[in-house]
């Protein structure tokens, strides 16, 4: 049986999220197949790394025993030898715990992992591992680097202007000039982030600083974007490396002046909420949304080609969601952005699409192997006469 090792933690704003994504759509589901040993590696929020079986439970966390453990547990260590192997002081003197380690999971949302700094780790090691790759990472996780790249690719977008967070501390008057070019409501955002955090909706002058104040506290780079009249908002999850596969087109039920923020991603845990979303069904993202959207065929066709556009121009592989933007009047769909690794690898739209948690994970390992297996026919050295030179 292969070893997989799952990842997840990390020193990132989305911490709570990966676990969640981790334990309960890639470790158990992985378990079911009985085809792998796992192995959870979890990384603190200082940035230690720990292996240990009893990081499989959610109650671990839950309970707050995870603050006791990792200030007395020894640390794990990586071993770049010919792969990846996990490496552990044990309890007893001067003995060690190594586990090779076939194949990684990546379960890590947001600043250090979902950003293609865990995958160059795993670049370095040459082991496999599932999702994205760096580029694909890279440019998936930076808001504007995505929109430029999408748009030398023909992809359109709604209007947006970007800046750096360090630019409004020298004074905003350039930056507001920019941003003067672009129509209310706008959709202030950090443009690394993923899980709706730092984003604010601004309706009016008044409240714009103060939304640019907000996302350059958590990021050094902001987008602002021009939002869409006659919107429907539309995600779609899709897989494969070369010739990627679309799950089902997905419409988030919110009014117009919403939007799709952290507290209805993650926090409604099936109860009435007591904010700008007080109502409406609630059980998380899988309760605020309609699958398949309701769209007329030629929109939703529509969506699903440049959904799978956007996955290709950016070079994503493995898993990645792309979110849209559908002006229903002008019968126009618009890039918004791009999600590497999916919350909960949005195992709730694939279901729907007749792909069951168990086969979703066996998928995205066999597209991780073949990645793999491609990247290793090309040269990586090159024979020269250059160092006889000196």
């Amino acid at each position: 049986m292969k070893t997989i090792a799952v990842i997840f933690g990390g020193q990132s704003t989305e911490h709570d999220v990966s676990i969640v994504t981790a334990l309960a759509s890639v470790i158990k589901p992985l378990e079911l197949t009985k085809k792998f040993h796992v192995e959870p590696v979890y990384i603190a929020k200082d940035g230690s790394w720990y292996w240990d079986k009893k990081l499989k439970d959610i109650k671990f966390y839950q309970s707050g025993e995870i603050e006791d453990y990792v200030k007395k547990a020894a640390k794990t260590h990586i071993l770049f030898d010919n792969g990846l192997t996990l490496v552990k002081s044990s309890q007893f003197a001067g003995r060690k715990q190594y586990k090779k380690i076939d194949l990684v999971f990546p379960a890590m949302h947001g600043t250090h992992g979902e950003d293609g700094e865990l995958m160059g780790i795993l670049e370095m090691a040459n082991v496999p591992y599932v999702g994205c790759n760096v580029p694909s990472s890279v440019i998936a996780m930076d808001k504007i680097l995505a929109k430029q790249v999408t748009e030398s690719a023909k992809i359109p977008s709604t209007p947006w202007t970007w800046f750096y967070s360090d630019e409004l501390a020298h004074g905003s008057d350039k930056i507001l000039k920019r941003i003067n070019s672009l129509k209310y409501p706008l959709f202030v955002k950090p443009a690394h982030l993923g899980s709706s955090i730092g984003i604010t909706r601004v309706t009016a002058k008044d409240q714009l600083m103060n939304a640019l104040e907000v996302a350059s506290h958590y990021d050094d780079k902001v987008i602002v974007e021009q939002g869409v009249e006659n919107l429907v908002e539309a995600t779609l999850p899709i897989m494969g490396n070369e010739n990627p596969v679309p799950a089902l087109l997905e419409e988030p039920l919110l009014k117009s002046e919403d939007f799709f923020d952290f507290e209805t991603k993650y926090m409604q845990g099936g109860k009435k909420g007591t904010g700008k979303n007080a109502g409406a069904k609630a059980s998380g993202s899988q309760g605020y949304s309609r699958i398949p959207a309701d769209l007329p065929k030629d929109l939703y066709k529509a969506a699903e080609e440049l959904g799978l556009n956007v996955y290709k121009s950016t070079g994503c592989r493995g898993i990645a969601r792309v979110d849209m933007l559908v002006d229903t009047k002008a019968k126009k769909v618009m890039f918004n952005e791009i999600n590497p690794l999916p919350g909960g690898l949005y195992a709730h739209n694939w279901n729907k699409a007749g792909i069951s948690n168990v086969e979703l994970v066996s998928k995205l390992i066999d597209y991780a192997e073949e990645a793999w297996q491609k990247k290793q026919k090309l040269a990586t050295a090159f024979s020269t006469n250059y160092l006889k030179q000196f």
